[in-house]
């Protein structure tokens, strides 16, 4: 292959290994792909992805493979690519793939461009930047194109806002927004890898602390939940009053950002807005605040805001944690250059939570070559006989059993006649 563009091929071996283990934890996906070997309801469709390099979107990506389609990856976010899977699905899965961790801003959007360069048929988008370019650089590919999916909540936002101003040339499938991806991949998932990169890159302690998380959706109600059980004091800030309210109820405290900075130690932004945490959140906070993001993009932090208050450039004091020291005198670390520090300084969300989350993939993409004639220009949520049925694979892959309504009990919920 010379179609690429990899750190080094000769780490391939080691990300084999890995990609081999995070299969063990990806039963579902594993039932499909062996089900897309027999009857390649993929065959001959080419897609470009762009999504995390991960040992997970490895085993994706050898899906799709396996039920004949024609795939080219590139990474979606700077710092969230591992070499070494990039390498084995290179050198061993011969998979075009354009990604290297730490990449600049010039490389990124070239290995963008690399990935259109396929003319994809269909796309696969984690955060709408192949969706974004097509539409607006590189009109000529929408001939071919009979559809996509995305899978995070940021990309879903920004192709709704597309459909909106009817701008959006072709059907895209939300699979962020399946049952099974949404309650368990941002809640579960996001909970558990946001707390995990922020300790790597740190090795606080967080019980004690004052963990402030800046929205409430899954997943900030999984960070949440995870940051309390580690015995953090949890702060939750938000701007819709339903979601203020749940977390009320779930026994948080809710405030603004702007009193949330004068106490907290720990910050972490999971809403997909901008300047969630801007120049006075920066100005109230104590010295030694720890800021992070694990939105998609890197724009929840106002970073320029606070890179104008400090004396002088950042210090890289730990991998993933720049220093900022403001005119007063105070330290702001700002981990993973804002950047979702799940996968920034650790490895994402653990594959058991990414396996329902990628069988939602590749089964939108299998509904989405079946059904792409019918569909309209506009985003559609994932149909519900998919995301049932992913569960139930869930649940036989763990040896778990459910009951099954009798003829009686179907007959009494279809009816209206009975009553007290």
């Amino acid at each position: 292959m010379s179609n690429y563009d990899i750190k080094d091929k000769s780490l391939a071996e080691g990300g084999r290994r890995r990609i081999d283990w995070a299969e063990r934890e990806m039963p579902v996906l594993r039932s499909i792909r062996e089900r897309f070997a027999k009857e390649k309801p993929l065959q001959g469709v080419r897609v470009s992805a762009c999504l995390h390099v991960t040992t997970e979107t490895a085993n994706l990506m050898r899906t799709l493979q396996a039920g004949g389609a024609d795939v080219v990856i590139a990474a979606s976010n700077p710092l969230s690519t591992q070499d070494d899977v990039a390498a084995a699905l290179v050198n061993i899965y011969e998979i075009p793939t354009f990604a290297i961790k730490g990449e600049d801003n010039v490389t990124y959007y070239k290995h963008i461009t690399a990935a259109l360069d396929h003319k994809p048929q269909m796309t696969m988008d984690d955060g709408a930047d192949l969706v974004s370019t097509i539409h607006k650089d590189r009109r000529e590919l929408l001939t071919d194109i009979v559809g996509g999916t995305e899978e995070t909540t940021t990309g879903v936002i920004r192709l709704r806002a597309m459909s909106a101003d009817k701008m959006l040339e072709f059907p895209v499938i939300a699979v962020n927004d399946a049952m099974t991806k949404h309650f368990f991949d941002n809640r579960y998932g996001t909970g558990q890898s946001t707390l995990d990169g922020i300790i790597r890159a740190t090795n606080v302690l967080l019980a004690g602390k004052v963990f402030v998380v800046a929205g409430y959706g899954w997943c900030g109600r999984g960070l949440a939940s995870r940051a309390r059980g580690m015995g953090s004091r949890v702060v939750i800030t938000e701007i819709d009053p339903l979601k203020a309210l749940e977390a009320v109820m779930d026994g948080f405290e809710v405030m603004p950002m702007l009193e949330a900075a004068k106490v907290g130690d720990i910050f972490c932004t999971v809403t997909g807005d901008l300047n969630v945490i801007d120049g006075p959140h920066f100005e109230a906070m104590k010295d030694g605040a720890l800021v992070a993001n694990s939105g998609h993009f890197n724009v929840e932090i106002n970073i320029p805001a606070l890179r104008a208050m400090s004396k002088s450039d950042p210090a890289l004091v730990r991998p993933f944690v720049d220093q900022y020291t403001t005119a007063d005198g105070r330290k702001i670390n700002i981990l993973g250059e804002g950047r979702l520090i799940n996968l920034a300084s650790a490895e994402g969300h653990p594959a058991s939570v990414m396996d329902m989350s990628f069988a939602n993939q590749a089964l939108s993409a299998e509904y989405m070559v079946k059904n792409a004639s019918r569909l309209e220009k506009k985003v559609y949520t994932v149909p519900e006989d998919i995301d049932k049925e992913i569960a139930r694979l869930k649940l036989a892959s763990m040896g778990i059993k459910v009951d099954v309504l009798t003829a009686e009990q179907v007959k009494y919920l279809g009816s209206w006649q009975e009553g007290t």
